[in-house]
């Protein structure tokens, strides 16, 4: 259980009082310029005052005016609903019954060429902070299945995006918004029929479209809420106003601009027929492509074939056989004659070492004389009486002793 509230520091005033004090802090605020659109108009026959409802054009908020009939009568432009207005009033609490409204003394009505003129300050200023930029636009989905619509209920735009879609593609599915698309509602549900489909992973490309109007029925295409949310959209958003004079600045932050809900239809979607001669003529192209390759190929393999070498590869072959045949018998030739040439002179070589050995020459009868110790004499005086030296003969050798050597 919670714990009971503590006491009041003072006691509690009754709503007389408590409703009193409001109305005199209200009453001290003081006269203020307040600017919206019309709506809920009522003159009540007899009656001396006008009572309307004065709704921002933005957001979904209005404010009770109250004025008298000839404060009303005094505006230049009629009051209707609808009409945009600047109101001189004053807040007023009525206690009675707890209620806030404004007492009005003046109306200004908003002309064309004010509305225009502030809209040309907000293009400026969303185009200085990058809305317009072409380098954001995203290009449209080539073959969107979904599109979302937002449009008028049983409007002649929707009809228009409709039938030319479906005309040049039969299967595109259509998520269809319906909404105000002028007067006070009409921005706030725009606005949340954009989000809606943005937030649908199905959508693959938005058309807000309207079939044309004046410069004050097209004021919710140029207001800033309604931009801001289209520029933040991943989805590709299309803008199909048909008016032609002055464009909105919807037009401007849309990804693509189309002249008419009718041209909307025709872009948004390929037309199959036009797609279908496309593939033929494509496909007719690829066929004499493909064909006129193989019947290249199939001539450069005839001429490869007819050429010797495959035709009878066996000629090739044996061209080469006769070849290596002949190298063989000239490297053998070769070889033979430098064998037979090295040959003889290794015989003429050996015959000159032959002939000059000591060994022929004692062939011939003559002998070495060695000493004892294996010198050679040469002359008598290399030994002496009685000395023994070796006599070495072509077969054998002999001993002898020195009887009396000659000097």
């Amino acid at each position: 259980m919670t714990a009971p509230a503590a006491p009041p520091d003072q006691p509690p005033g009754p709503v007389r009082l408590v409703s009193a004090k409001i109305g005199q802090w209200i009453g001290r605020l003081g006269d203020v310029w307040v600017e919206g659109q019309i709506t809920q108009l009522s003159r009540r026959p007899g009656g001396g005052v006008v009572f309307l409802t004065l709704r921002d054009a933005s957001v979904d908020m209005s404010l009770p005016v109250t004025c008298k009939v000839s404060v009303a009568d005094a505006c230049e432009t009629p009051l209707a609903e609808g009409v945009r207005v600047i109101v001189h009033a004053r807040p007023d609490f009525y206690p009675a019954r707890g209620t806030l409204s404004l007492r009005a003394d003046e109306f200004r009505a908003v002309g064309v060429g004010e509305l225009l003129a502030r809209i040309e300050r907000l293009k400026r200023a969303l185009a200085a902070e990058g809305l317009f930029a072409p380098e954001l636009k995203r290009r449209l989905p080539f073959l969107p299945s979904c599109v979302g619509l937002v449009t008028g209920r049983a409007s002649a735009a929707e009809r228009d995006v409709v039938t030319n879609a479906r005309a040049r593609w039969p299967a595109v599915e259509m998520r269809i918004r319906n909404v105000a698309v002028q007067g006070v509602t009409a921005v706030p549900q725009l606005i949340e029929a954009v989000n809606a489909l943005e937030a649908d992973p199905e959508v693959d490309v938005i058309v807000l479209a309207r079939g044309g109007g004046s410069v004050e029925d097209l004021l919710p295409f140029s207001d800033e809420a309604l931009i801001r949310t289209v520029f933040q959209c991943r989805t590709p958003v299309v803008s199909a106003i048909g008016h032609e004079p002055d464009s909105p600045l919807l037009d401007l932050v849309a990804d693509v601009r189309c002249s008419t809900p009718t041209d909307a239809g025709k872009r948004i979607v390929p037309d199959w027929t036009e797609e279908r001669d496309r593939i033929a003529i494509a496909r007719s192209r690829l066929a004499a492509a493909i064909t006129g390759r193989l019947d290249r190929e199939q001539s450069w393999l005839t001429g490869t074939l007819s050429r010797p070498a495959l035709a009878r590869p066996q000629t090739l072959l044996d061209q080469l056989a006769e070849q290596v045949k002949a190298l063989t018998e000239r490297a053998t030739r070769v070889l033979r004659h430098r064998t037979d040439s090295a040959s003889n002179d290794i015989a003429h070589l050996r015959a000159r070492v032959v002939s000059l050995s000591p060994a022929a020459t004692m062939e011939r009868g003559y002998a070495v004389v060695q000493r004892k110790d294996g010198q050679v004499v040469r002359k008598p005086s290399d030994v002496d009486t009685g000395d023994e030296v070796r006599l070495r003969l072509a077969e054998g050798e002999l001993h002898a002793t020195v009887t009396a050597p000659e000097r």
